[in-house]
């Protein structure tokens, strides 16, 4: 079969119409992810080239049925995978049909090998190998990296806030820079480029420098950033409307809303962490914390506040992780369809637990009520950060916004659930505790 193909006349061969396509294997779903490559595919293949036009897959370890995405709603299943080198192309008739049909010029799966004279082999699949089995052990392994990157991401988060001042800046500053240019790469993307406009790059790049430089001058300038940051959203709709070619509205409302996403939601932890310096009177830590840490004075309202918040967001999305595992039955919604009410559930509940027993550990806030109210909160920004950056995600066509922390995907993946939750607790904090909940 190889060798028909590879001998086929320049007449057929021009029919054919060869795009490169990146894929990720999902074994027992038996589908493709079109965002990601084989060279990221512990399971499949090492090592892509071409030849003669065609796309060779060296190595495969498993047969795989593969989808070529056509557009957002069109999809063409063609064949498998098998040992050896596996040549796959579709033909231009195919790729204009949204029928399942066959690839009349170009349905060519075989194996070559150069030492064998040119002479081709049918693909056989591996024996000894089940999906199965290769599916749980990727799966082991990218659980032990999400818990061995966790912990470390949790403790030097842990240490950063314990620091605060302009060592918690600087951290918030660097996550805002590369969330925004995950940001700025989802905009970008061939899922949601399709339907409208993308800024042009150098706005993208302007735009991650200021949303990088509004922690620092959120500590600095304190409640007159807000001026600052007006005035650059002002002067980058007039850069947009004097480019060249046609502006489109797309363009400002994608940029703007980056800014707001990305650089000033952020902006509230720093008001929380370092803006709510009243000492938290009532925590008994702060008596015997040492002298060279910052003695008593270093328990603020501020570092108290962040610290339930941090570990209620952790509660809720591990509580929901494991409810919605071991429960859950009932979708949630269409943007994230793996989220169901079971495991929003269990989350709400981890979430509201975990704040009233830490509120009696630090003695604030110092109520029930205040202490259950802060969980419901916490719980709803962070529920709905993560699936307002599912939408961004769903509408890109990724699964993960990046590749930054192994075993979890991008900074935003990890990000999202504190997004909108910083600006929650401070407003509730600020204008909902009497006297800041001391």
């Amino acid at each position: 079969m190889f060798e028909h193909v590879a001998a086929s006349s320049s007449m057929e061969m021009s029919q054919c119409k060869f795009s490169p396509i990146s894929v990720l294997p999902y074994p027992k779903s038996g589908l493709v992810n079109a965002s990601r490559n084989y060279e990221h595919s512990s399971t499949c293949t090492q090592g892509v080239e071409r030849k003669g036009g065609f796309r060779l897959f060296r190595r495969p370890v498993l047969p795989i049925f593969l989808k070529l995405k056509l557009g957002p709603n069109r999809a063409v299943p063609f064949s498998t995978l098998g040992n050896g080198t596996s040549i796959i192309c579709a033909s231009e008739r195919s790729l204009n049909e949204d029928t399942a049909s066959g690839w009349p010029l170009c349905n060519a799966v075989g194996t070559e090998d150069p030492r064998e004279n040119g002479q081709s082999k049918v693909n056989k699949e591996p024996e000894g190998i089940q999906s199965d089995e290769l599916e749980h052990q990727h799966q082991k392994s990218q659980l032990q990296k999400r818990i061995v990157f966790g912990l470390a991401i949790g403790i030097g988060v842990g240490g950063v806030v314990l620091a605060g001042g302009w060592i918690f800046t600087v951290a918030v500053a660097l996550a805002t820079l590369a969330g925004s240019r995950e940001y700025f790469e989802l905009v970008r993307s061939r899922g949601i480029a399709a339907g409208m406009t993308p800024p042009p790059r150098y706005v993208s790049r302007v735009c991650s420098a200021v949303c990088a430089l509004m922690p620092l001058m959120t500590l600095y300038f304190g409640g007159r950033m807000g001026v600052a940051v007006t005035s650059f959203a002002f002067f980058l709709a007039i850069v947009l409307l004097l480019q060249r070619g046609s502006p489109r509205f797309a363009q400002l409302s994608s940029a703007i809303f980056g800014l707001f996403y990305c650089g000033y939601l952020p902006c509230f932890w720093i008001k929380l962490r370092c803006g709510l310096s009243a000492p938290a009177l009532n925590t008994t830590i702060g008596a015997s914390w040492p002298v060279l840490l910052g003695g008593r004075a270093q328990w603020t309202v501020g570092l108290v506040a962040t610290l339930i918040s941090f570990s209620s967001i952790i509660a809720a999305d591990t509580g929901a992780f494991l409810g919605g595992k071991t429960f859950g039955r009932t979708p949630l919604t269409v943007v994230s369809p793996k989220k169901t009410l079971e495991g929003a559930f269990a989350g709400f509940s981890a979430s509201v637990a975990v704040t009233i027993i830490l509120s009696k550990v630090f003695n604030w806030p110092t109520s029930f009520l205040s202490a259950s109210a802060f969980g419901v909160l916490t719980f709803m920004g962070s529920l709905f950060g993560d699936l307002i950056e599912s939408m961004i995600k769903r509408d890109a066509g990724v699964k993960d916004s990046g590749q930054l922390i192994p075993g979890h995907g991008g900074l935003l993946d990890r990000v999202d659930s504190y997004m909108f939750t910083g600006a929650l607790v401070y407003s509730f904090v600020k204008t909902g505790l009497p006297l800041y909940g001391v």
